[in-house]
């Protein structure tokens, strides 16, 4: 039976060198009490120290709450993640190489614990390869510090193909947080977003001689939860404390019934976003979606939601996010990760089973960088470490994969206005480049599996073929040698068959019911 102790007693638990999972979608899942109880212990004596922290999505606000609270030299050793962007303490810890870091896919993160809770040897996957997660290249190190590290992933020939083998690790501590435990440990998520990866890091933990220590907002009487909505059983689950204060259902949203499943609300209750080059993007972007899957990723292509939402073109669509939620709208901003009237909400390893099989008909992302090849850096920018999250998984896996941003980035100003695009003020920096600052996503290996790729910024929509990126839309009022090809350090090659943007989406309002249209054919 699990113990009920104080996040301050818990904190005592951590030792010295204990690899601690923490299941966390920027601040959806994150125990923040106890974070906090055990950065004030290591404050106050030192210890625990030399930790490494594992974990899949991000674990931050980007102000301070989250991993951050563990980012202190001496505190933290190590990090194996797959996004750093959210916690800025831990980004400036990995830049100034006061820690190990290796950045790992968020799906085999997820897929290891898996693993590690059998006692398996790792995981086999083509997730990495030819990025700069391949040993060849970095091998997923973030850092200098790093480079002194052995490799703890390899290349493998099976079956005369390649695979990446990440090696498994032990899991000494699991760090979770939910809703309510009963009187013997077990565990439900009934006011949480996402339902994240609980079960497979609590399994890992005893699999490694470990403990399972669960943050939750109330205990109920033995017998009350319904045993199908259990996401840990109490068998599995050490100790139990019980927050002092709210905890935060996203990284801006205290709670949303709508986000946990509880009610359904008015598609109008969410928001349209406002007109500017995100919304032509993003409605840009959404004519290339059909009925099926599709995944969004963080930043502009959450917009490609409320694009469909304000154009009623939701009907036979399902929209997805890397937290494990399906259907309904997802949410934007502090709120990715959970959805507006979701249909679903499934553990993240098997969400990631799907991505990694094919099944994901679309993926949009956020664009950053690409080369003339059509690689694409997506983890590091102007020397800041970010991390790759999910998009290795999804955008590698999809049929087919959308980059979707500004032409060029900071200070970028245009002018919409009768079906025009006109550029005022220019972005100070390209984003079409000789040589990309990490290879986040190949090219090359998109073209070998024949993946159909695109690029879609606000003045210009670009194809990857098999002689590299074309160019085969342009915005109406935009000039393709200044605002284009002068705007890029490569010269792309221009489709004989070019055509104009849809001067629709320029306006201040589509309307019409466009896009349904081009959604359901």
């Amino acid at each position: 039976m699990a113990k009920v102790i104080t996040a301050v007693q818990a904190a005592e638990l951590f030792k010295d060198g204990d690899y601690v999972a923490s299941s966390s979608f920027a601040l959806a899942g994150w125990a923040e009490e106890i974070a906090l109880a055990l950065e004030e212990r290591f404050l106050q004596t030192g210890h625990p120290k030399d930790l490494t922290h594992i974990h899949a999505g991000g674990a931050g606000n980007f102000q301070g709450r989250g991993g951050g609270h563990w980012a202190y030299e001496g505190m933290t050793k190590r990090y194996i993640i797959s996004h750093a962007g959210s916690e800025p303490q831990v980004m400036e810890q990995i830049a100034s190489n006061k820690c190990e870091a290796f950045n790992f896919p968020l799906g085999v993160i997820l897929q290891l614990y898996n693993d590690i809770a059998r006692r398996g040897p790792g995981v086999f996957t083509k997730a990495g390869l030819r990025t700069f997660i391949d040993p060849r290249f970095d091998g997923g190190r973030f850092n200098e510090k790093t480079r002194e590290c052995e490799d703890i992933i390899e290349v493998k020939e099976l079956n005369g193909e390649e695979w990446l083998w990440y090696k498994p690790f032990p899991v000494n501590i699991a760090f979770l947080r939910a809703t309510s435990a009963d009187e013997k440990g077990n565990i439900t998520n009934e006011k949480e977003g996402p339902n994240l990866e609980l079960l497979p890091i609590a399994q890992a933990a005893k699999a490694s001689g470990g403990i399972v220590i669960v943050q939750v907002e109330r205990i109920v009487k033995s017998g009350t939860l319904h045993p199908k909505q259990i996401k840990v059983p109490g068998i599995i689950v050490d100790y139990i404390v019980v927050a002092e204060k709210p905890q935060m259902q996203t990284m801006t949203t205290l709670y949303n019934p709508s986000f946990s499943g509880e009610v359904k609300v008015p598609m109008k209750s969410i928001p349209p976003m406002p007109m500017g080059t995100d919304k032509i993007i993003c409605r840009r972007a959404a004519m290339e979606v059909r009925p099926g899957a599709i995944s969004l990723g963080i930043g502009i292509p959450q917009g490609v939601a409320s694009i469909i939402a304000e154009e009623k073109a939701d009907s036979k669509v399902t929209l997805m996010s890397e937290s494990g939620s399906i259907g309904g709208i997802p949410g934007v901003g502090g709120d990715f990760g959970s959805h507006w009237n979701a249909e679903a909400s499934i553990e993240q390893p098997a969400h990631f089973n799907y991505y990694d099989g094919g099944g994901l008909d679309i993926a949009v992302f956020g664009l950053a960088e690409s080369d003339p090849e059509g690689n694409c850096n997506a983890s590091v920018f102007n020397g800041k470490v970010f991390g790759v999250g999910g998009f290795i998984n999804v955008a590698t896996n999809a049929k087919k994969t959308i980059m979707a941003g500004t032409f060029t980035a900071a200070g970028l100003k245009v002018k919409t206005g009768d079906g025009t695009l006109t550029i005022e003020k220019e972005g100070k920096f390209k984003k079409f480049l000789n040589k990309v600052a990490q290879i986040s996503f190949s090219g090359p290996y998109a073209r070998e599996i024949n993946q159909e790729v695109m690029f879609i910024t606000e003045r210009a929509v670009l194809e990857l073929t098999k002689d590299g990126l074309v160019i085969t839309e342009i915005a109406p009022g935009i000039d393709m040698q200044k605002d284009v090809l002068d705007q890029m350090e490569f010269k792309p090659n221009v489709s004989p068959d070019l055509k104009l943007m849809d001067a629709g989406i320029f306006k201040e309002v589509w309307g019409e019911g466009k896009l349904k249209q081009i959604i359901e054919g």
